[in-house]
């Protein structure tokens, strides 16, 4: 399971030109699953996800998570975390989770982070969506459970 972490400071996702979610300051994540993805991938990055201090505290010290601000989150599916791009120039997703399991992975990781006190906003699970953001910092974080 792959996720990219962005701190910012403004989020919307739209469908169809429609907004459908937005946020406040918080992080953006686009979340991939992979085939072969297990709860404890989900538990591992849910733990990171909350934990991670990447908000400045009154020194101006990268020292706060998410939760320590009271902070939103937005996930968005993508499976296209998923490429394989070690041969040629068109990314395979052979590797990336089949619909069904990607989206259970995908709902169980909000699920686990809404249980932890987070708000959790969502994108629309396989959709074409835009998605609008301001990065703060700009911080981006890439986490890999399997690495």
């Amino acid at each position: 399971m792959k996720i990219v972490i962005q701190r910012v400071t403004s989020a919307t996702v739209s469908v169809a030109g429609k907004n459908i979610n937005s946020i406040g300051m918080g992080l953006l994540i686009l979340l991939g699953a992979d085939q072969g993805d297990l709860e404890k991938d989900i538990d591992y990055l849910v733990g990171k996800t909350v934990g991670l201090r990447i908000f400045k505290d009154n020194k101006k010290n990268m020292n706060l998570s998410v939760k320590d601000i009271g902070g939103e989150v937005m996930v968005v599916s993508q499976f296209t975390l998923c490429a394989n791009t070690k041969r040629g120039h068109r990314p395979s997703f052979i590797n990336a989770a089949k619909p069904k399991l990607a989206e259970y992975m995908y709902d169980q990781y909000c699920q686990k982070l809404q249980l932890l006190g987070v708000s959790v906003s969502k994108g629309q699970f396989g959709a074409t969506m835009d998605v609008e953001l301001i990065n703060n910092g700009p911080v981006t974080i890439i986490l890999d459970s399997k690495v």
